[in-house]
This record gives structure tokens, sequence and C-alpha cells, in this order.
């Protein structure tokens, strides 16, 4: 549309002038501001999901193109290319086409036409749910969403942006270096006081022997999760984000808590770290405080609360997925998706155009990038696949100890609410719920691992049927002979009941030990057809007549007693006491070191006392036996 310098239309044309991008139209149109497109109709308007945040380039990325990150309204993170994000930020529900091209191509620096808008929009952007696509009426985009194994479900909203952002803002102050310094200062002398000179599992056994307490311990753990989540929150308002909701969903079984900072990924890498940390950091500022309760109040169940805190920081940096360390791992290569790499990581090993391009997938990383996410790939995997074998191996002794220990816990649990003993009865539920959790966990993750596994396969071996049958009999072989593991007793046996470590969570079960198997006749004599025990020296007399001592020669020509294994129970079979003669009726036996005594010769037959002579005296020399 040619126009003045005044905006006013150029007179006396009546013929077409060139419009946006040479769309000819009409005198009439320009003079009555109508530019609809002749023959076109109404132009396409694009529109952005509902939702949709723009949150601009991804810093510190680890990729060798700039990435840019755009949150859906179902809180789906999606990267875009520079063109997609110029693009999806153009379109507002008012510009055609035609103006998103201009307005594209004046950014990007090359032209753009509304060809090519169009195409972006419908084949990338439409697929990715940022932009709605064209004849659907409300703004609500249901997009495919990354099936994360170990993915968060079932999310709940506990506190909402507007007070999150209340509690940031109050927070954020713990976050300047003065004051963490001081932290991390006070918490090296806590741990040196706790550890080297107070002793840290004394408050942990004391809580234990009082149900209450440890009920409020428990209460106190709970709070400390909370208190994590704020760390990241006040952390990410400290750095310039902001900060979204907090709440709570089920990883595999476990209840487990979340805070969106979706917003931190416009910031620098250092306020990225520094929101991974922040959970940690208000961990090691909660346990400072309990200590400081423990000091005013001289309360054990504070240091006990600070003793379990520990494990729970040591917890969170380890490098898994839905843990801070996953995070902070991520964040120092520039890899947001360190889960999503594991295929082309493994599949660049691969010959074939699969290969190839997971190889280019993976060359689109930079060089420190990509050896920190293959790194943690190569290492992540075996173990997982290791841990994967190994409870397979166990699983019939896992099952079979699960069970007889959940038995164990309902009933135990049952019995203490019928007695009336309520505290003992909540510790049981609660050990009720860290039996059922992992079993839970266990069946969930399999099945999810196995379907995945059993669709991977199937679309791998498509069309390929020799392929398929040899991975079926692959299958089977495998199948059957661990099956025959578990039934030929192969696999460990299921472990000995014993007496629980912490009895407080599992009220009404033992807690002694189970009493000892009594030995068999062939365990307490190994050597009954021979007179003589295997590896005794030669010269050893029989075992003498019931009730009589047996005589032994000593190099000086002093008659001693001999020494007689007593029916002790014992735990080795062999291992019996000395210096004791045998009870009458119980057959002696060799002792288990043969140079323990002096070697001894057999008695001559007028040595042997007769039936008579063993009712009255014994002969001269002869020690009289003794009630032991």
């Amino acid at each position: 549309m040619t126009l003045l310098g005044d905006n006013a239309a150029t007179l006396y044309d009546t013929g077409p002038v060139p419009g946006p991008g040479g769309v000819p139209v009409t005198y009439e149109q320009v003079t009555t501001g109508e530019t609809t497109v002749v023959g076109l109709g109404k132009p396409w308007v694009p529109r952005l999901g509902a939702g949709l945040e723009l949150h601009g380039e991804y810093q510190g990325s680890g990729f060798t193109e700039p990435k840019y990150i755009a949150r859906r309204g179902d809180g789906q993170v999606v990267q875009l290319s520079r063109l997609l994000y110029l693009v999806a930020s153009s379109v507002d529900g008012s510009r055609d086409a035609e103006t998103i091209a201009h307005r594209v191509s004046a950014r990007f620096g090359r032209e753009v036409s509304a060809e090519n808008i169009r195409y972006l929009i419908e084949n990338k952007l439409d697929p990715l749910g940022v932009t709605v696509p064209e004849g659907q009426e409300d703004d609500q985009v249901s997009a495919p969403r990354s099936d994360l194994l170990l993915a968060l479900k079932g999310h709940r909203v506990i506190f909402n942006e507007r007070r999150v952002a209340k509690i940031a803002r109050a927070l954020a102050w713990l976050h300047r270096p003065p004051v963490v310094v001081a932290v991390l200062l006070g918490i090296a002398v806590l741990d040196v006081w706790l550890f080297l000179f107070f002793g840290a599992i004394t408050p942990v056994l004391e809580v234990l022997d009082q149900p209450v307490l440890l009920l409020v311990v428990f209460v106190l753990t709970v709070a400390s999760l909370v208190f994590h989540e704020f760390g990241h929150a006040s952390a990410c308002r400290y750095g310039g984000a902001r900060p979204g909701c907090i709440g709570c969903g089920l990883f595999l079984i476990w209840p487990s808590m979340y805070t969106d900072v979706t917003d931190v990924y416009r910031i620098g890498r250092a306020g990225r770290l520094r929101t991974d940390l922040g959970g940690v950091y208000f961990n090691v500022v909660f346990m400072l405080a309990m200590a400081g309760a423990y000091a005013v109040s001289g309360q054990a169940f504070f240091l006990a609360a600070v003793y379990l805190g520990h494990f729970e920081i040591l917890e969170q940096l380890m490098p898994a997925v839905r843990l801070d360390g996953y995070y902070i791992l991520g964040d120092l290569a520039g890899v947001p998706d360190l889960y999503g790499k594991i295929g082309p990581i493994l599949l660049s090993l691969a010959p074939g155009a699969k290969g190839r391009r997971a190889r280019a997938e993976v060359a689109a990383l930079k060089r420190s990038a990509r050896a920190v996410v293959a790194t943690w790939v190569l290492t992540m995997v075996p173990l997982l696949v290791g841990e994967m074998g190994y409870a397979l191996w166990n699983l019939p002794r896992i099952t079979t100890t699960m069970v007889r220990s959940l038995t164990e816990q309902l009933l135990g649990t049952g019995g203490a609410f019928a007695d009336g003993q309520i505290a003992a009865g909540l510790m049981g539920v609660v050990g009720c719920v860290m039996l059922l959790c992992p079993m839970a966990g266990v069946v969930y993750l399999s099945v999810k691992l196995g379907g995945r596994l059993w669709r991977g396969a199937a679309r791998s071996t498509s069309g390929r049927p020799a392929l398929r049958l040899a991975l079926c009999a692959v299958l089977l072989a495998g199948l059957g002979g661990l099956s025959y593991a578990w039934v030929s007793g192969l696999t460990p046996e299921p472990l000995p009941k014993r007496p629980p470590i912490a009895p407080i969570l599992q009220p009404g079960v033992p807690t002694s030990a189970p009493p000892a198997r009594d030995a068999t006749p062939a365990e307490r004599h190994p050597a009954a057809p021979s007179a003589t025990a295997p590896g005794a020296p030669s010269g050893t007399a029989p075992p003498a007549a019931s009730g009589t001592p047996s005589a032994s020669a000593t190099p000086s020509g002093s008659a001693s007693p001999r020494p007689s294994a007593s029916r002790v129970p014992s735990e080795s079979p062999g291992e019996t006491p000395t210096g004791t003669p045998a009870a009458s009726g119980a057959p002696a036996s060799v002792p288990a070191d043969p140079g323990s005594v002096p070697p001894t010769t057999p008695p001559s037959p007028a040595d042997t006392p007769s039936a008579a002579e063993s009712s009255s005296e014994p002969p001269p020399g002869t020690p009289t036996p003794t009630a032991s």
C-alpha cells in the first residue's frame, strides 16, 4: 500500500496498489480503511496457548546454539530455537501472518515470508503446544508431555504463587553473603560439638524409647521439608527471578514436595545454582534453629532432628532424578534435562541411521557439557541396570521377608490399638507406611519399566519377524533361567527373623532373638561310627564307662582327669567346654582341639575297673568326679 509522508492515501490512483507482502488492494479499500485481502477472505490470526509464558534465552546454556525457554499452561517446559521464539513472541492474538512475518524479519535479520510463518506455526509450534491449532475455538491446548518414568504425579498446590512471593520476600535476606558465611560457620561449630563431644546418636536412642517423642521428631522432619522448599523460592527471588507455587505430589509412591522455579532459567548460571542449593542451605538454617531450641529447653529430641537433617542433606545432594543434586549437575553442565539425554547418549554408540541422528543431537552440546552428561549417563545407567538385576535375583528373598514383616507389623499395630496404646499404634502406622511405600514403589516401577521395554521392543522389531523371534527366544531363555534359579534354591534364602532395630516402630513384635536351634545327634557327634575323632592323635582313649571319668597318664606319671563335653547349647557344634566331667548317661566326646590335652594311651585290662569296683571306692590314682 502506497502512502504519503502524512499517511494520506495517494490520490487519483484507481488501480490496485501493492499491499503488505505484495498482495494487491484497491483504492476503495485504502480510502475506507478496509484492507482485507481481495479474494482471500478474513486473514489468519494465530494465538498462543492458554497460560503460555515466554522466559527468554537460557542463560549459561551448554548447547552450541542459543536455546530459549517457554513454559506451557500445564507446566511443561519447552526449548525453542531463536527463530521459533521470535515467532512465538510476535503472536499476540491480533497480528496476522503477514504482520508477524514483517516483525520477525526485522528482528531475525533475514527475510521471512508469511508462508514461512504458517509452516513454522503449523509444523513446529502447534505440536509443541505453544500455539492454538487453526480452527480451534478455545485456547486450551492438549499437547504431549515428556513421559518421564520418574516424573512427579498427582500435583497438589500447598502455597499459591501470591503466598510464595510473600514468603520468599520475607526470607530473601538469608541469602546475603555475610549471612551465608555466618550460617556455614555455625553449622561447622555445631557438628564438631555434636559428633565429637556430645555424641550424636545419644538423643536418637533416647527418642526411640518414647513413641510420643518420635512423633514429635517426625513432625519436625516434615517441617524441615517445607522449610527446604522455602529455601528454593527465596533463593529464586534473591537472584531476580519470580518463584511460582509450592506443592506436593507422588514420586513413584513416596510423597514429595516441589517448588516451581521455572523463571530461574532466564537468569544466569550463578543464580540457578543458588536456587538449586537454597533447599539444603535452608536445611542447615533449620538445624541451627533446632540446636538453639535445645539450648533453651534442654529437650534431646531437637538434637535428634538435627541428626536426621544431615541424612536429608546427603540424600538431596545425590545426582538422581527429582533430587537437588540432579538439578545442580544439570545447571553446571548447562543442560536442563539430563534424563532426556540418556537415549541420545546411548544411541550415539550404535551404528546406522539412528546412531547418526543421535550423534548429531549430542553434537549440539558443547564439549564440556558433553563430557558431564556422558559421564552422568554412563554412570547412572549401569547402576540402575545392576540394581534391577540384583533385585530380580533376590526377588523370592525380598518378597518373603517383606510379606513376613508386613504381616507382623499389621498384627502388632492392631494389637496396640486394641490394648489402648494409642501412641504405640500411631508409630506402628508410620512403620506400616514405611513398609508399604517401598513395596508399592517397586511394583509400580517394575510395571512401568516393563511396559516401556515391551513397547520399545515392539517398535524396534516392527516389520522384522526374524529379529522379533530372536528377541523372544532370548527373553524366554532369561526368564526360564531366572525361574529355575528361584525354584531350585540357587538364589539366596529369606533373611532369618531378627529383633527389630527400632522396636518403637514395630509394636507387638518380639524384641528378643529367636531360640537357638538344638543340634542334631549327627551335629553333636560327627564321628559317631569311630571312637576317635578325625584329626585326634593316636593313642586317644575311647569313651569311659557311664559315670566314670577316664584317666590318662601324664609324662610325669601322675593321673589327670580327661575333659569331656557337657550338653551346653552352643552356636558352634564342635566347640565344647573343657575341664568338666561328663554327666551320668552323657557320652563323652573328644575335644575339638587335640593339642589342648596331652596324648593318652589306652588303659590295660588290669587298669579297667570292674562293674563291682565302679560302684564302690575308686582305685588309687583315679580322681573322684565332682558335680559341675
